[in-house]
C-alpha cells in the first residue's frame, strides 16, 4: 500500500469539492502508472486522516472511484485499484498528481511553416497597431440595450437554439437593405451569408475557390492575412505592381493572356497595406478582365465607411452584372473588434455551397449578437456610430499628419491618406525598421512588424502607422517616441 498525502495536493480554497479533487488525484496516479492495477489503497478512516478531512469526504471520493470503475472495494478486505484496468507503464512523475498535459505531442501532425511568419500578438504595452477602430467609443450601450430587449422577451427563446448557418435573417435581410442604400449593391439576402469577422469569410471562400491548386492573383504589396489565408487553400500566387491608382490591371491582363486565373484579391477601397485608391479606369478594367477570362474577384471593402475627402467610390459589387465578384466586409471593423460579425455577399449558387462549407467549421454564428446588431441599423445606431467615427478618425488622422511632418519629415515620407485608418509611411533610405521598433519597444512602445509587409522585399521601407486608435495626446507620445528612435538610428 503507498502512502499519498505527498502525491496528491488538496486546495482549500478552491470551488471544486474536496471529495472530488481527492478522486481526480487518485486517478491521475493511476494514469501515469504510480497505482497499478490490483494495489490496495488506504482505508477511508486512513485517507480521512491523512488529509485532514471529514471521513465522509473520504468515502465519498472513493464512492466516485468505483462508480467510474477506477477503484473496487472489496467486502472484509479493503479498497484497491481495479484490476480490470491495463497495465501503465510508470511515466516521469513529479511527485504531483494532479500534473497537466505534458508541451511536447506524442503523435505527428501537419505544420504549416509559411503561416509562422505572421501571428497576432496581444500587446501588454503602449502600441501604434496598423489601423483599427477605437474600442473606447465602441457603441456598447445601444448594443447591450438591444440585445437585453432581445433575450428578456419569452417569446424570442427561439433564437437561444439552432438557426440558419447562413446567419441570423434578421441580419441579412437589413444588410440587403443597408447595402443597397449606402453601396448600391443591388443584392437579397440569400446572397449573403454572415460569417465571424471578414477573415472567416475570406476562408471560405478560399475553401472552395481552390482543391491545392490554381493561381490567385494579389499585389506585391498585400494584406498579409489574406496571402497567407489564400496560400493555405492551396493557392498558387502570382504577384502583380500597385502604384499610386491601385493593383496594375495592364499587368493583370497579360497574366491573364498566359496563364489560367481563378481568383484575384484586391482591397479596392484603400488598399492594404499601401492606402491607394483603386482608380474607376482601372475598376472597369478589372471587371471586364474577370467576365471576359471567368476569374473571381475577392473584394475585401475593409474601410469603406472611413473616406474623409468627399464620397467613396462606390465597390466593384456595385457594378458587377455576370456574378464574378465576392464582396467582403465585417461589422466589427466600425464597432470593435472583439464583436465578430461579418459577411460575405456573392452569387446565391456560390453562397448556398459556402454554407455546406460553413456547417463543418462552425455551425452557426452568435444569434442574439447578430439580431442585436441588425436592430442597431434599423434603429438607426450604427448609422450615428459610423458619422460619429468618420468624424473623430478624420481629426485624428489631421493631426497625426501633422505631427509627422511637423517631427518625422527629414525621416519618413508619405501621402496624406484619402480614408482608412492609417498611414502608409517610408523610411529613409539606409535606416531599418527593424532597429527603430527595438529602440521604441526599449521606451515602452510597440509599433507593427516590418517584415510582415516586406517578406517579399517589395515594401520600400513602407510601414503601416494607425491612428484611429490614439488620441491626440497618445499621437503625440507616439511620434515623440518615433523620433527619439529615428534619431538615433541616423546617428
Amino acid at each position: 500500500m503507498i502512502s499519498l498525502q505527498n502525491l496528491i495536493s488538496l486546495n482549500r480554497l478552491s470551488e471544486q469539492a474536496l471529495y472530488v479533487q481527492l478522486s481526480n488525484g487518485i486517478v491521475q496516479l493511476i494514469k501515469s502508472g504510480v497505482l497499478t492495477s490490483g494495489m490496495r489503497l488506504p482505508s477511508s478512516r486512513t485517507l480521512a486522516v491523512d488529509f485532514h478531512v471529514h471521513r465522509k469526504t473520504a468515502i465519498a471520493a472513493y464512492d466516485e472511484l468505483v462508480s467510474q470503475g477506477w477503484v473496487d472495494i472489496l467486502p472484509s478486505k479493503g479498497a484497491f485499484v481495479s484490476n480490470e484496468l491495463p497495465t501503465v507503464k510508470t511515466q516521469g512523475f513529479d511527485g504531483k498528481a494532479n500534473g497537466g498535459m505534458t508541451e511536447k505531442s506524442g503523435f505527428r501532425f501537419y505544420k504549416r511553416e509559411f503561416l509562422h511568419r505572421y501571428l497576432p500578438s496581444v500587446p501588454s504595452e503602449f502600441t501604434l497597431d496598423e489601423g483599427i477602430p477605437d474600442v473606447r467609443i465602441a457603441p456598447v450601450q445601444e448594443l447591450i440595450r438591444h440585445y437585453k430587449r432581445i433575450v428578456s422577451r419569452a417569446y424570442n427563446a427561439k433564437y437561444l437554439s439552432y438557426g440558419s448557418v447562413y446567419g441570423d435573417e434578421l441580419l441579412r435581410n437589413t444588410l440587403a437593405g443597408y447595402l443597397k442604400e449606402t453601396r448600391g449593391m443591388q443584392v437579397s439576402p440569400d446572397q449573403i451569408i454572415i460569417t465571424r469577422g471578414s477573415q472567416m469569410g475570406m476562408y471560405l471562400a478560399c475553401k472552395i475557390l481552390f482543391e491545392e491548386d490554381g493561381l490567385a492573383v494579389v499585389g506585391d504589396t498585400n494584406y498579409v492575412a489574406a496571402t497567407l489565408t489564400l496560400q493555405n487553400a492551396g493557392a498558387k500566387l502570382i504577384y502583380v505592381p500597385v502604384d499610386d491608382k491601385g493593383i496594375d490591371t495592364h499587368k493583370l491582363e497579360e497574366v491573364c493572356k498566359a496563364k489560367p486565373i481563378r481568383a484575384v484579391y484586391v482591397t479596392s477601397h484603400h488598399h492594404h497595406p499601401t492606402t491607394v485608391t483603386l482608380s474607376a479606369d482601372r475598376r472597369i478594367h478589372l471587371l471586364q478582365l474577370a467576365q471576359q477570362y471567368g476569374f473571381a474577384i475577392i473584394e475585401d471593402d475593409y474601410d469603406y465607411d472611413f473616406h474623409y475627402r468627399n464620397a467613396p467610390m462606390l465597390p466593384l459589387a456595385s457594378a458587377d452584372r455576370s456574378g464574378n465578384v465576392l464582396y467582403i466586409g465585417a461589422i466589427c471593423k466600425i464597432v470593435a473588434p472583439a464583436y465578430r460579425v461579418g459577411y460575405l455577399v456573392g452569387p446565391k449558387d456560390f453562397i448556398e455551397e459556402l454554407g455546406h462549407v460553413r456547417r463543418i467549421i462552425d455551425r452557426q454564428g452568435d444569434t442574439l449578437l447578430e439580431r442585436s446588431v441588425a436592430m442597431m441599423i434599423e434603429h438607426g445606431d450604427y448609422q450615428r456610430h459610423s458619422k460619429k467615427a468618420l468624424k473623430l478618425y478624420k481629426e485624428r488622422r489631421d493631426h497625426f499628419c501633422g505631427l509627422l511632418k511637423q517631427e518625422l519629415s527629414e525621416y519618413l515620407k508619405f501621402k496624406e491618406p484619402e480614408g482608412g485608418m492609417a498611414v502608409w509611411a517610408k523610411l529613409r533610405q539606409g535606416m531599418d525598421w527593424n532597429r527603430v521598433a527595438e529602440l521604441c519597444k526599449q521606451r515602452g512602445l510597440i509599433i507593427p512588424n516590418y517584415e510582415n509587409y516586406n517578406y517579399r522585399k517589395t515594401a520600400d521601407n513602407g510601414l503601416r502607422l494607425g491612428f484611429a486608435s490614439i488620441n491626440k495626446e497618445e499621437q503625440k507620445r507616439v511620434v515623440g517616441i518615433l523620433k527619439e528612435a529615428m534619431d538615433l538610428v541616423s546617428e
